[in-house]
């Protein structure tokens, strides 16, 4: 099953575009660039950013799972 989780192999700045990338199952730079879209018009794209680096697991925390 595919979890959705920061990935620290593939991070600029937390990892939190490359896990949604990896999730998604798309390209880490497409995700960035709608990110960095959200970001420009209106600042949501910041806050989500921020929301889900905290929030987010990241692949480096899954123990003995």
């Amino acid at each position: 099953m595919n979890r959705l989780m920061k990935c620290e192999s593939d991070k600029i700045i937390c990892g939190v575009c490359s896990g949604v990338a990896r999730y998604l199952h798309i390209d880490a730079t497409a995700v960035r660039v709608v990110w960095a879209i959200l970001g420009l018009t209106g600042g949501f794209g910041v806050l989500a950013y921020i929301a889900a680096a905290l929030i987010m697991p990241s692949d480096g925390d899954q123990g003995n799972m």
